[in-house]
């Protein structure tokens, strides 16, 4: 088989190698990937920034879905046929996340990613994909959507006719759209791009904000609100747009705090923690018991994530380019050849 591997040494360095297929051991399913998509966290490990650089090669991308068709002894959760995907903290079955459970997250630097035509998964750590969702879509799921889902539902608790102010059009956002339309509230979200915004319209009754033309977010979100305030807010940026979040959000309210991409440290108005009486959350995506959970709303509600643009595994080099460039909307799936395992 095909597998694909990077040192954290750039784009251009990740490259096909020719392994055996593995033989599932006891507990684990052998996994045919069909698809996978890519995450802003795919570029960390992949560039090597900080602690994300793989101390040896590894098999990167977090994000996959594919179809069992081996399973070893002792496997009872799935069969041969299914169509499973991976969680990203393996040992995160449900409950609270915990110093044990915050371990080895696919996708590298430590374990291993889903860029390969077959993986082996202890099944304790695979899901099955909603079944209204093709491979395209369900491969989109495992970090954005369950993250969005972890912000929007277990810890907002975001309910019909409240408020939430989004930021950006990332994957993670869009997600959190997604749900927050789906569950009755009302969204305003943030975009740099105008056409972005037409697209975000598209998507249901909601309120947008660009954001180079009105650079002073909250100010905007509290005439929208009446001067109110939102109920939630969704930070997907960090750095100091947390400030922007907390003038932004209603007495009492709350923000699921997500975002790295402005940054891991920033001034901040500590005092608004106080005269808000706000809530703040940390998000870390979410385990297995919330992402079953996740598919079983999908399916309920007809939810298709959004996708951007799809490419070969052989185009892996463009594809990641294509998400550093920042200008995609939905999310970047990569697809795998359909050759049958030898013999078969």
């Amino acid at each position: 088989m095909t597998a694909w591997t990077t040192h954290g040494d750039g784009i251009e360095k990740i490259s096909p190698r020719q392994l055996p297929i593995p033989t599932p051991g006891p507990g684990e399913v052998l996994v045919k990937i069909a698809a996978l998509s890519l995450n802003y966290r795919d570029l960390l490990v992949v560039g090597g920034l900080g602690g994300w650089k793989p101390a040896h090669p590894v098999v990167p991308v977090s994000d996959a879905v594919g179809t069992v068709v081996g399973v070893g002894e002792g496997t009872n959760r799935f069969a041969v046929g299914d169509r499973v995907s991976a969680i990203f903290l393996p040992k995160w079955q449900s409950g609270p996340l915990t110093r044990e459970t915050y371990v080895t997250p696919t996708g590298g630097p430590a374990n291993r990613g889903m860029l390969a035509e077959y993986v082996t998964i202890d099944q304790d750590e695979a899901v099955s994909a909603p079944r209204s969702l093709d491979d395209e879509h369900a491969a989109t799921l495992p970090v954005a959507a369950l993250t969005a889902w972890h912000a929007v539902v277990r810890r907002g608790r975001i309910q019909r006719g409240q408020t939430v102010l989004i930021h950006g059009t990332g994957g993670v956002s869009l997600f959190a759209l997604q749900f927050t339309l789906a569950l009755g509230a009302i969204p305003i979200i943030t975009s740099s791009s105008d056409d972005k915004i037409r697209k975000l319209h598209a998507l249901g009754s909601l309120k947008t904000i660009n954001y180079r033309k009105t650079p002073d977010v909250a100010s905007e979100v509290l005439r929208l609100t009446g001067g109110e305030g939102v109920d939630h807010v969704i930070e997907t940026i960090g750095g100091e747009n947390l400030n922007h979040s907390l003038r932004a959000v209603k007495i009492g309210g709350a923000i699921a705090f997500i975002g790295l991409i402005a940054g891991l440290a920033a001034l901040i108005n500590t005092y608004e923690f106080v005269s808000k009486n706000v809530t703040i959350h940390g998000v870390e995506t979410g385990s297995r018991e919330m992402y079953e959970e996740m598919g079983a709303f999908i399916d309920q509600h007809s939810i298709r994530p959004l996708v951007d643009s799809t490419y070969t595994a052989e185009k892996i080099h463009e594809a990641l380019k294509h998400l550093e460039a920042g200008q995609h909307f939905g999310k970047i799936v990569i697809t795998m050849p359909q050759s049958p395992l030898p013999g078969w």
